[in-house]
C-alpha cells in the first residue's frame, strides 16, 4: 500500500486567526498558560516539528507522528523527562570522549555523535545554549582534558539549578585559563573573572560598577591553576571586607556568586537569553511578559522548570515563536540527519561545521556565537547549500549515509512523486506558503516522474531542493 499525504494548510495563513491570537500576546496570564489546541491554535504536524526543532534538533517521521498521536503537552513530557536510561548512555559516551582527550576535533566529532544518538535531546541543546553563554575556546585553553571537563560541567547543569552551574564555572579551570584568571594573588588581585561573572554571565551593563568588579576580584583570589588542576592557597586569599553590589563583609568567591545571584537583573537577564533561545530571535519581549518568568525563575534559579515553562506555553505555539529564529550551523546539519535516520562522519562534519561559523570547543568571543542574522550572509549560505549537497549526494565524504529515497520507501511512500510530497512534510512538515508549495512540487515533480531512470538520484535532488529553502534555515 502506498501512503498519501494531502496538501497541507499554511501553519498561520488563516488572518482571523492571526487577529484573534495578537490580542492576547501581550497578556502574560495567557502568553504562559499551557497551550490547549483550539480552532485558532491547533496542534498539527506543523506544531509538532516547531516543538522538536526547538527542544530538540528535528524529528524522524515516526517521532513526528507520534506527537500528533500523543499531542502537545504529552510530547513535551517526553522531551524534558525521557523515560530511557540516560545514565547509562552518558556513561558510555562520558568513556568515548575520556578516550578521545587527546584531541579537542575528536572531542567535538564525538559531541555531534552524542547529539545525534541522544535519547535526550533536550539536555544537549541546553548543552549548546550554555556552550555559548559561558563562552570557553578550547585553542586558548589548550588542553583537551579541560575542555572535556567544561563541557561535561554544562551538561550536568544544563536542566538542572543556574546557581549550581555558576557556582561550577567559577571554579572551572577552562574558563579561568580562557579568561586569564587563572593565577589571583592577594598583592595582584585579577578582575578578569568577576568582570565576566558580572558583565557577561549574569547582570549585563549598567547593573555594577567598577569598584564592585574590583571588590569581587579581590574575593576571588587565592584560587590558581597549576599544571592544569585547581589549587586553593589560603595565604594568597584577600580576607579583608569587601563591599559588592551594596553588601559588606570579608567575602569570598562564593559569598560573591550568592550576592550577584540576590540581583534581579540576573533572572531578567538569562530569561531574557532563553526567550531568543526558544521562543523568537526577532522582537525584544515586553518587560510585563518577562517580570512572571524572572520573578519565579530568580527564586530558586531551576532552570528544567523554566524550559518547561516556555515549551509548554501559548506563547511558544503562536506566530510569536514559529519559524523566528534562524537555525545555527549544527541545527541545520543535524536537521537533515535527524530526519533521515544516519549517522555520518562527525569528524567531517565538525570540520565542516567549524567553516560555517559554528566551531564546537572553540567559541569565537566571551560573548560566544552572536546567533540570528550573523549566522546567514553570502558565504554561509553558499556553504549551507554544498554541505547539504555533500550530506545528500551519496558519494564523497558523507558515503551513502542518508537516502531520503530508502527512508520514503521505509514509511509506504512507494514512488517518486510520493516520495516528494513525503518529504516536503518530513523536512517542513509541508508549511509552506501555498504559491510556493504547488511551484516546488509540481516542478520537482515533473523532474523526477515516476518512471524517470535514476529514481534515487532525483529523489535526493529534490531532497537538497528542500532543505536548502529558506524556510528550512528557520527553526
Amino acid at each position: 500500500m502506498v501512503a498519501e499525504i494531502k496538501k497541507p494548510q499554511s501553519q498561520y495563513q488563516s488572518g482571523q486567526a492571526q487577529v484573534a491570537i495578537a490580542e492576547r500576546l501581550t497578556d502574560p496570564g495567557w502568553a504562559w498558560t499551557a497551550y490547549k489546541p483550539d480552532a485558532h491554535q491547533p496542534w498539527n504536524l506543523a506544531q509538532a516539528g516547531h516543538l522538536y526543532r526547538r527542544a530538540a534538533f528535528g524529528a524522524t517521521w515516526e517521532q513526528l507522528q507520534q506527537a500528533l498521536r500523543d499531542g502537545p503537552q504529552r510530547t513535551v513530557d517526553k522531551l524534558l523527562r525521557p523515560q530511557a536510561d540516560i545514565v547509562a548512555f552518558s556513561r558510555t559516551y562520558d568513556e568515548h570522549e575520556n578516550s578521545a582527550v587527546g584531541s579537542a576535533e575528536a572531542l567535538r566529532a564525538w559531541w555531534l555523535r552524542r547529539i545525534i544518538q541522544t535519547p535526550h535531546p533536550l539536555l544537549e541543546k541546553m548543552t549548546l545554549f550554555w556552550h555559548s553563554h559561558f563562552a570557553t575556546n578550547g585553542a586558548e585553553v589548550n588542553n583537551a582534558r579541560l575542555m572535556r571537563r567544561h563541557v561535561q560541567l554544562l551538561r550536568r547543569g544544563a536542566l538542572d539549578s543556574f546557581q549550581s552551574l555558576l557556582q561550577g564555572i567559577s571554579r572551572d579551570p577552562a574558563v579561568l585559563i580562557w579568561l586569564g584568571a587563572d593565577a589571583n594573588r592577594k598583592a595582584v588581585p585579577n578582575e578578569n573573572f568577576a568582570r565576566q561573572l558580572m558583565e557577561t554571565f549574569t547582570l549585563g551593563p549598567g547593573h555594577y560598577t567598577e569598584k564592585d568588579v574590583r571588590e569581587a576580584g579581590r574575593a576571588f583570589t587565592g584560587w590558581f591553576v597549576l599544571r592544569g588542576q585547581l589549587r586553593y592557597i589560603a595565604r594568597e586569599h584577600d580576607g579583608n571586607v569587601k563591599k559588592i553590589l551594596g553588601q559588606e563583609g570579608k567575602f569570598t568567591g562564593d559569598d560573591v556568586v550568592r550576592i550577584v545571584l540576590e540581583q534581579p537583573a540576573v533572572s531578567r537577564v538569562l530569561v531574557r537569553k532563553l526567550y531568543r533561545w526558544l521562543i523568537s530571535e526577532t522582537e525584544e519581549p515586553d518587560l510585563k511578559l518577562i517580570n512572571p518568568l524572572a520573578e519565579s525563575f530568580g527564586r530558586d534559579y531551576h532552570v528544567l522548570r523554566l524550559v518547561e515553562k516556555m515549551l509548554r506555553s501559548n506563547l511558544f505555539f503562536s506566530p510569536v515563536a514559529y519559524r523566528q529564529r534562524i537555525k545555527c550551523p549544527v541545527e541545520f546539519a543535524l536537521g537533515i540527519v535527524k530526519a533521515l535516520e544516519g549517522t555520518v562522519s562527525t569528524t567531517q562534519l565538525g570540520q565542516d561545521l567549524a567553516a560555517l561559523g559554528q566551531n564546537l570547543y572553540h567559541p569565537p568571543t566571551v560573548k560566544g556565537w552572536a546567533g540570528g542574522r550573523h549566522w546567514i550572509n553570502s558565504a554561509t549560505l553558499v556553504g549551507r547549500h554544498n554541505l547539504a549537497l555533500s550530506l545528500l549526494r551519496g558519494s564523497g565524504p558523507y558515503a551513502d549515509k542518508l537516502n531520503p529515497w530508502t527512508i520514503a520507501k521505509k514509511h509506504g511512500f512507494m514512488t517518486a512523486k510520493s516520495a516528494t510530497s513525503f518529504l516536503l512534510e518530513l523536512f517542513l512538515q509541508g508549511d509552506l506558503d501555498s504559491g510556493a508549495y504547488d511551484h516546488v512540487l509540481k516542478t520537482m515533480q515533473a523532474r523526477v516522474g515516476a518512471d524517470s531512470g535514476d529514481v534515487e538520484a532525483r529523489v535526493r535532488r529534490f531532497a537538497h531542493t528542500v532543505v536548502t529553502l529558506a524556510e528550512f534555515h528557520l527553526a
